[in-house]
């Protein structure tokens, strides 16, 4: 059934931190459009956690969205007097005071740089509310949906209840009912839902959690919602299309996904080792996170690389594209269709390269 505006107000907006994030709009704006939806949303790309470069333009160019808006959202460290907040206080009390202090401070700081005014929208859609601007939208009294960060990224790092743990519930009542501090993923007072991929998958479910699976939006793709995906989020077709060509030659090829893990020099040893281990099983490629800064094409220049900003799950629209096995550390695999097997190292593999702590955080909740 259509919907119809309410109010005058534009019918939808969504904010997004990475490719992933747009990805998935994609997915869920395409569905809105085979269902008969007419009214069209905005699209809001955060420069915070990532370089989009030219994605703004292509974007745009496939006409699927009203507006296309760049963000210049500031991170914490950007307003240094935060930092006095961010230290605590004494006890939980004096903790609790700077947590309020900060979640107030941090909101009113960002808002000058806020490119729209939410209110004018029916339906506000965030990725990753941890972010500044859930702070934003919870402080000016804004309600929104959630959406998860990652696939399924609930279940390996449950944020929320590890940057809250001690006393979670009260923290949780805390921001929930009363708005007196902001716990993201959820909890915030003017969060109406959180919608997540699998909700059996997360081991502490919260009530306001509601699944979408992202494999059932690409199932329901047709060819021409392909096409225009491919249009919006590959830089160089020709060449993409050259290299699956090219790579169709190869016997057994194994494809190794980095992954924006612990420090550059350590990421560089760990996949040197991943890269030496498979590559006695085939003709190794890479392909970079869109968040991995390490410099793969000088470091490992003799291995064939696919574009770092395209998300991994778009490889599926190539059918002539086909692994013999794809390898990563911590990213999720399950969506990928393009191997015959899929290996998940997990963190395991990792404790041999950093300290546990740093990554088991589900296990300290």
């Amino acid at each position: 059934m259509k919907k119809k505006r309410k109010s005058g107000r534009l019918a939808r907006i969504y904010v997004c931190h990475t490719y992933y994030h747009v990805y998935v709009t994609f997915l869920k704006e395409l569905k809105l459009r085979r269902e008969g939806e007419t009214e069209q949303a905005d699209l809001v790309l955060s420069k915070m956690s990532n370089d989009f470069e030219d994605l703004k333009s292509r974007v745009e160019s496939t006409g699927l969205f009203r507006k296309v808006i760049e963000f210049d959202e500031k991170r914490e460290d950007f307003f240094p007097e935060l930092a006095r907040w961010r230290k605590g206080g004494r006890g939980f009390l004096g903790n609790l005071y700077c947590r309020i202090r900060f979640t107030r401070r941090y909101a009113e700081l960002e808002a000058p740089y806020v490119p729209v005014d939410f209110r004018d929208y029916r339906d506000i859609y965030v990725y990753c509310d941890s972010d500044p601007v859930g702070y934003y939208l919870n402080r000016s009294r804004i309600y929104y949906h959630a959406l998860e960060d990652g696939l399924n990224c609930l279940k390996n790092f449950d944020a929320a209840r590890y940057d809250n743990r001690g006393h979670f519930r009260l923290k949780a009542f805390l921001s929930m009912y009363l708005n007196l501090i902001f716990v993201q993923n959820g909890y915030g007072k003017y969060c109406l839902d959180m919608e997540v991929n699998d909700i059996s998958a997360i081991h502490y479910p919260c009530p306001r959690y509601i699944q979408q699976s992202r494999q059932e939006l690409t199932d329901a793709l047709t060819a021409g919602d392909k096409e225009l995906i491919l249009r919006a989020f590959i830089r160089d077709k020709e060449t993409l299309e050259r290299q699956i060509q090219e790579s169709g030659r190869v016997g057994d090829k194994i494809l190794v996904l980095t992954d924006p893990l612990c420090s550059l020099e350590v990421r560089e040893r760990i996949f040197r080792d991943i890269v030496e281990r498979y590559e006695q099983e085939g003709t190794v490629f890479l392909k970079p996170h869109p968040r991995d800064r390490l410099d793969y094409r000088n470091l490992f220049a003799e291995y064939p690389q696919f574009d770092a900003t395209i998300p991994m799950e778009m490889l599926n629209f190539f059918p002539g594209l086909m692994f013999r096995k794809v390898v990563a550390v911590l990213t999720e695999i399950k969506a990928i269709r393009f191997a015959e097997e899929c290996v998940r190292l997990g963190p395991d593999f990792l404790d041999a390269y950093e300290d546990p702590l740093i990554h088991r955080q589900n296990e300290q909740i």
